[in-house]
C-alpha cells in the first residue's frame, strides 16, 4: 500500500478513485503516564509517555484506514491528513483520512 500526503503518486497513473477512507481511535491518558508527566513538569523536557501514546494512536488510526482501503481494492491512499479532537476530559480522538485509489 502506497501512502502519501500528495494528491497523486509521483511516477504513477491513478486508474480508479474509490473514495474517502478513514480510521480513528479514541485514547485516554492513564495514571502511570500522568504520574510520569507530572514529574517531568517539574524538570522540563519531553513527555515521553504522551509522545508514545500519540504515536500508537496515529499508527492504529492509519492501520484502520489502510484496512478499509484494501477492502475497497485500492493499492494507494493519497492526500492523507490527520485530525485530533477532544471527546471527553482526558480522552482524545486521532482521525486519519485520505482518498483510496488504484495506481499503476
Amino acid at each position: 500500500m502506497i501512502l502519501t500526503t500528495l494528491e497523486g503518486v509521483p511516477g504513477k497513473d491513478i486508474l480508479e478513485h474509490y473514495g474517502i477512507v478513514q480510521g480513528s481511535t479514541v485514547r485516554a491518558k492513564n495514571v502511570g503516564r500522568d504520574i510520569g508527566a507530572s514529574f517531568k513538569n517539574l524538570v522540563g523536557g519531553e513527555l515521553k509517555g504522551y509522545t508514545d501514546l500519540l504515536n500508537e494512536a496515529r499508527q492504529e488510526a492509519m492501520d484502520r484506514m489502510v484496512l478499509q482501503a484494501k477492502q475497497m481494492g485500492a493499492n494507494a491512499i493519497v492526500n492523507i491528513r490527520f485530525s485530533t479532537s477532544s471527546v471527553a476530559q482526558g480522552a482524545a480522538e486521532i482521525f486519519a483520512y485520505g482518498t483510496a485509489v488504484l495506481v499503476r
